[in-house]
């Protein structure tokens, strides 16, 4: 079997597809984006299929290692991201080559289903209680929500007051036993990181996620002192090698690899494994599509150390076009009770809906994220 052809699709609302084509017709599907910079990665993808061409699909780990170490220069959130959609692609034709799923290929699923969390509320945290009380109605047991807005520095207490009273109110809407995760998103620095995780520590929440920003990540050593909460980083790094200094350091408690950013399901296996070494937990970041949720699903069912997957059905970027809209399949996410399904189907188990993603992809995107600013004119970190 020979590599033949790679077409990449930017769809709504802000994610991007690949297509690699064989001379024996199979097809593999994935998901290279980087949020932000679809057309910058679709440039590596096509950069990186002069090699690929002609190509035995089956050679994944030696494809992988050729994209990674044969260009000199390597790593970061483009070229990860380019490797990423490929890799699950290609893992995809093997999949359907052999009739298996790919958690089959490596090793055999340890779990049937895993926990998912649901996203709640915007980028400003604000009425989010109706909406969280509306996710635990639909069964879900863990909810995530960004933990405040911009912050400098050094900042006011009225603002750690907001953020803790956003968490206050949403605890007693949902109760005791729902698990929630509060995403810092890097907008806080260390001065009012601890503040907030000491705040924040009579809440219980399930985890504290970037709680600064990942090159700031010494910072750690001194907000796990203020609380015992989980601490969760990840989707800002894209390799087992900026993995192996967080997990040496000792501090987080949850590794969140992306596998649309780290190197797709090759390299974040090997994440995961690492972690499992280090006694850390597994939780996948994945607002993307449903090539990339299937993605992470594969990792999760061979993980014995993966605890909850990150999902976006209904989430608040996901305006226009939703996960389900581009598979036909739409049965294999498989919700109950608060967890999904592991994908059984040969490959990554999804159906795309290939006439849905062209005619979509004639709409395209240019999606960026905001740009923020302190009251004093100065960038703020979103």
């Amino acid at each position: 079997m020979k590599i033949t052809k790679l077409t990449t699709y930017i769809v709504p609302p802000r994610w991007m597809f690949l297509k690699i084509e064989t001379d024996e017709g199979i097809v593999g599907w994935g998901e290279p984006v980087v949020e932000g910079r679809a057309l910058t990665v679709e440039a590596a993808v096509h950069e990186l299929s002069d090699y690929l061409i002609g190509k035995d699909p089956m050679m994944i780990e030696d494809h992988w290692q050729v994209m990674y170490r044969a260009g000199f220069y390597r790593g970061g959130a483009i070229h990860m991201s380019a490797i990423a959609g490929i890799d699950q692609a290609l893992w995809d034709i093997k999949g359907k080559a052999l009739g298996q799923p790919i958690h089959a290929l490596l090793g055999g699923q340890v779990r049937d289903r895993i926990k998912v969390y649901s996203w709640i509320g915007g980028d400003r945290p604000s009425d989010v209680a109706n909406n969280a009380r509306d996710v635990v109605a639909r069964g879900f047991k863990a909810i995530k929500l960004n933990g405040c807005e911009e912050m400098q520095i050094v900042d006011t207490w009225e603002k750690v007051e907001k953020a803790v009273e956003t968490i206050a109110i949403i605890r007693e809407a949902v109760g005791p036993h729902v698990g929630i995760g509060v995403d810092f998103h890097g907008r806080v620095h260390r001065p009012m990181a601890k503040v907030l995780a000491k705040e924040l520590q009579p809440y219980n929440l399930l985890f504290i996620e970037e709680p600064v920003l990942s090159e700031n990540r010494e910072a750690l050593r001194e907000i796990a002192n203020h609380c015992s909460t989980p601490i969760a980083l990840g989707e800002r790094l894209y390799s087992r090698w900026d993995f192996k200094s967080v997990l040496s350091d000792g501090f987080v408690d949850i590794l969140q690899p992306d596998l649309s950013h780290a190197g797709g399901i090759t390299e974040c296996r090997k994440i995961a494994t690492m972690a499992e070494a280090y006694d850390v937990a597994l939780a996948p970041h994945c607002p993307l599509g449903p090539i990339a949720l299937a993605a992470c699903l594969q990792v999760d069912a061979v993980s014995h150390n993966a605890f909850i997957q990150e999902q976006s059905l209904g989430i608040h970027y996901n305006t226009g076009n939703d996960i389900l809209d581009y598979i036909s399949n739409k049965e294999v996410f498989h919700y109950a009770d608060g967890f999904v399904s592991i994908p059984q189907g040969p490959g990554l188990g999804v159906e795309v809906d290939e006439q849905y993603v062209i005619e979509r992809a004639k709409e395209g995107h240019r999606w960026r994220n905001p740009v923020w600013r302190h009251e004093d004119g100065s960038v703020a970190e979103w």
